[in-house]
């Protein structure tokens, strides 16, 4: 094990305060983007308003990438930790402590923002006329509310409280010593 890294239980608790510390991060970035969009309304417009598939990608690429790479690019750097969670004293390892990389962050928060992206493409299609049932959108929304469930609930029953994206990338969220 990492003489750096206590594998002790982290409580759901902290790592939600965490993720709070690391929305403001994501709250100034929105705020940044709400702001430049008054100024290029014209511009995106289009990109938000005539295809569901280009509303989606255009989402993807301004909102969800630019978050995606702040998590799995901070987890997977020499901190282990985005900003949160150095805030609260954790860090992102391996199941037996060890420091994971780049690679492994990546397809961790890939796991971790699966449910957003989800909702995202449930959501344009719903707004944008598209050729898919109603019935596919609920399914599609209750697979989200489930994955959100899953993922808040998962750390309360497993031995090393982590999440089923943890599970799934052999990750866990420890504190730092």
């Amino acid at each position: 094990m990492n003489k750096h890294v206590n594998v002790l239980n982290v409580s759901l608790g902290t790592r939600i305060l965490a993720f709070l510390w690391d929305y403001v991060i994501i709250a100034g970035y929105i705020s940044f983007l709400i702001g430049v969009s008054f100024l290029i309304r014209p511009l995106l417009l289009p990109l938000f308003t005539t295809d569901p598939i280009l509303a989606e990608i255009t989402g993807f690429l301004l909102i969800t990438l630019p978050v995606y790479l702040y998590f799995a690019v901070c987890e997977g750097s020499k901190s282990h930790a985005t900003w949160g969670k150095r805030k609260m004293g954790l860090v992102v390892t391996g199941i037996y402590g060890q420091p994971i990389g780049l690679g492994s962050s990546l397809f961790r928060s890939a796991l971790k923002f699966l449910p957003w992206e989800l909702a995202h493409f449930t959501i344009w299609h719903m707004v944008i006329p598209s050729n898919y049932s109603d019935s596919l959108y609920y399914s599609l929304l209750g697979t989200v509310y489930g994955l959100v469930f899953l993922y808040l609930l998962s750390p309360l029953w497993s031995k090393n409280k982590q999440t089923v994206y943890d599970f799934i990338a052999g990750t866990v969220v420890s504190y730092k010593e």
